[in-house]
This record gives C-alpha cells, sequence and structure tokens, in this order.
C-alpha cells in the first residue's frame, strides 16, 4: 500500500467509521486522551521539578522516580491508544495538518530528551540521588522536558482548531443548528 493512501484507508475502516458516526465515541475516547495526556504531564512535572531541586527534595529521586514512572508510561499507553483511535477518524486531515505533525515531532524530541537523561545524569544517579537537585546535565534535560511537554499540550489543542472542516466521504458536513437542536434546553 502507498503510503499517500494509508490515510484514507484508515479513514474508511469500521474502527474509524464507528467512531466517526457514534454520537458518543469519539467524545468518550477524546476524554481518555485529556486525562492520559494530563496524568503524563503531571508526572513528568514531578520527576522535572525533583532533578530541578524545586519539588520532593527530601525523597531521593530514585524513589520517586520509581513511584512515578509506572504512571507516566501506563498513561503514556492510554494516550496512544486513544490518540491513535482519534486519529483513524479523520486521518487524511490529521496526516496533513502542520499542528499534528509539530504535535508528533514534539513527542519523538521528548523521547529523544529522555534517552538523553537516561545516558548523562541517570548513569550516575546514585551519586547524586539524595541530593537537592540533580547534576546540570539533569536539570537541563528537566528544563526543556518541561518546555516541550508544554508545547506538546498546546500543539494538541490547535490540532483540534485547525482540522479541515471536510468529512470522509458520504458524510454530510455537521450542521451546528443541526446539533444544537439535539441538545436540551
Amino acid at each position: 500500500m502507498d503510503l499517500a493512501a494509508l490515510p484514507a484507508w484508515l479513514e474508511a475502516s469500521a474502527l474509524a467509521t464507528t467512531i466517526r458516526n457514534s454520537l458518543y465515541l469519539f467524545a468518550l475516547i477524546e476524554s481518555f486522551h485529556v486525562v492520559g495526556v494530563s496524568i503524563v504531564v503531571g508526572t513528568v512535572l514531578v520527576i522535572d521539578l525533583r532533578l530541578l531541586g524545586l519539588a520532593s527534595i527530601r525523597r531521593p529521586f530514585s524513589v520517586i522516580a520509581t513511584d512515578v514512572f509506572r504512571w507516566t508510561w501506563l498513561a503514556f499507553a492510554l494516550a496512544v491508544a486513544t490518540g491513535v483511535l482519534m486519529f483513524v477518524t479523520n486521518a487524511s486531515s490529521y496526516w496533513v495538518n502542520t499542528y499534528f505533525r509539530m504535535k508528533m515531532a514534539m513527542l519523538v524530541l521528548a523521547g529523544v530528551n529522555m534517552a538523553a537523561f537516561e545516558l548523562t545524569a541517570r548513569r550516575s544517579v546514585a551519586t547524586w540521588d539524595r541530593d537537592r537537585a540533580a547534576p546540570p546535565a539533569g536539570k537541563r534535560v528537566a528544563v526543556l522536558s518541561l518546555a516541550i511537554w508544554v508545547v506538546v499540550v498546546f500543539l494538541g489543542r490547535w490540532v483540534g482548531f485547525t482540522l479541515s472542516t471536510t468529512t470522509a466521504p458520504g458524510n454530510d458536513e455537521i450542521n451546528l443548528e443541526e446539533l444544537e437542536n439535539l441538545i436540551p434546553k
């Protein structure tokens, strides 16, 4: 299959059609996506503030990391799964959306930043585990991490507001007046 044809194929799938045609399914998936992203950002914030010496300074970094990272990874898995489900419903529009592409690039950068931490400050954690803050390499990674995740959240919101108004073949465009009539008054 041609890579350019992949978005249209995803949109035409039974899964995408089911989600797109449901009155509540997309909203439910999006809600779980927001929960997942919120937990990821919150747990990353805990780790980054500890690395910077601004929070949880009485607890060793390794203990905090052990307690927090399992939640980070579970929430990240939830965010990825729900993100994929949202993507397939309108893949052609997401595929060409600049903010979506920037968000994906920032997520890759977050992974590179985490790898940089693992290859630098994390390797020497035994020497600074109980210190107030991480060494300079750890602090740089923490600052970059905070910036990346703020940008990811902003880009994620912009994606939703900049998608094309076109819909899948065969579907009518959303009529806002009809939608408003569905809401009880």
